[in-house]
């Protein structure tokens, strides 16, 4: 990859901010007025005036258009906006790499990255909406009863863990790191709320193999992130925090509708994950913290080691409770609590969270701050991932 046809190094996040988070339905607040508050404590988190901004991007089809934005935020000049392209959560990373592109090419100076919920204003996620027709995916699904988020993915990682011998003591470590790290962030839905091991073998089947714990929470609330060139990136009030690589993509006949891609028991992130290392000029080794989206824990087993980070038969002596804790963890994940325990925002915070290791803020802190990866939605197409670095990585 040419020097002058990457993002590494050319773009900084200057800027985090999120709303309140909520429980589904618990928010007193709509959904635009949400990310109102996220990019205003982005953009206070920043240094800088609302109005300076002048591109939006956003994924996972958000409601909160961006000329609404701009014009609530008193925004002097739109010049880009952007938004990813289907695969839900799967884009959280893609919303970033699009907002980079758009200031490398010159098309924007100053853009903030937005993702806003209000399950309970629009209706939940994880509950099968009553349909008079049926297309496209679905088609293919709902006729034999698959017809909610849970059940669709539960088929690829059952494939998975039977092929390769996956115990549900693995999925279990992730769900109880999660939780773990979400205790000490006040921040966090689930902060209070502890999770023993006892609590997740006994809690009830959703669909095999995912356990209540096993699957992300259902929230209302919004996050964003301001992002500037690099080299303007130290006139303002936050440490700047360096995008080191960003790819986006999905496998051969990812998209096949009636569930025959020929990697089904794949999280699809075997070309992804090439792409974004190469552009970031990093391995895995060299990361110190993985803020892994989790849709369902078995996503997150799946997601980890098409990154790199071990191989399959590996996977049950490497995801452990101990290895997976910050501070001194071998791969601290989900340190403010990602989707099981701090809230779900389709991934959004996960980047948040990405920015604060990096910056030393994060309220469990990995030891190595220098590297951190966001790994998007898996098991859809596409899908993301993200490397956020230090300036010492350059």
């Amino acid at each position: 990859m040419s020097d002058d046809r990457t993002l590494r190094g050319r773009v900084a996040v200057v800027g985090v901010g999120e709303s309140e988070y909520f429980r589904f339905g618990k928010s007193p607040h709509p959904e635009f007025k949400l990310v109102l508050q996220a990019v205003l404590a982005a953009c206070s988190d920043a240094g800088i005036d609302p109005t300076d901004i002048d591109g939006f991007a956003s994924f996972g089809e958000d409601r909160n258009d961006a000329v609404r934005l701009a014009t609530a935020l008193g925004v002097k000049r739109m010049r880009s906006t952007t938004m990813q392209w289907g695969g839900g959560g799967g884009g959280c990373a893609g919303a970033v790499a699009n907002g980079a592109a758009a200031i490398h090419a010159g098309l924007a100076q100053c853009v903030v990255v937005y993702r806003g919920l209000a399950q309970g204003q629009f209706g939940r996620f994880g509950q099968a909406a009553p349909k008079t027709t049926v297309s496209g995916d679905m088609a293919y699904q709902m006729p034999y009863g698959v017809l909610a988020p849970p059940q669709k993915f539960a088929l690829r990682v059952q494939r998975f863990m039977h092929e390769h011998g996956v115990g549900r003591e693995a999925l279990r470590a992730i769900a109880l790191a999660s939780n773990r790290h979400a205790q000490a962030n006040p921040r966090a839905v689930m902060y209070g709320k502890p999770l023993t091991e006892d609590a997740y073998d006994a809690s009830r089947w959703i669909v095999e193999p995912f356990r209540l714990f096993d699957c992300c929470m259902e929230n209302d609330g919004a996050g964003a992130i301001i992002l500037v060139a690099a080299d303007r990136s130290r006139d303002f009030a936050r440490p700047p925090v360096v995008l080191l690589g960003a790819a986006s993509g999905a496998e051969w006949r990812a998209g096949a509708s009636p569930h025959n891609a020929p990697s089904y028991g794949s999280a699809n992130y075997q070309s992804v994950a090439v792409d974004l290392f190469e552009m970031a000029q990093v391995r895995p080794a060299d990361v110190g913290s993985v803020q892994a989206y989790e849709n369902f824990t078995g996503g997150v087993a799946m997601s980890l080691c098409e990154h790199g980070f071990f191989a399959p038969e590996d996977i049950n002596d490497f995801l452990t409770l101990e290895n997976l804790s910050a501070p001194s963890g071998a791969l601290p994940l989900n340190t403010s609590g990602g989707n099981l325990g701090e809230c779900y925002l389709q991934g959004f915070q996960l980047v948040i969270e990405a920015a604060r290791q990096i910056r030393g803020e994060s309220t469990s802190q990995a030891a190595n701050r220098d590297v951190a990866l966001v790994i998007g939605g898996p098991m859809v197409a596409p899908a993301s991932s993200l490397i956020l670095g230090s300036e010492a990585t350059l």
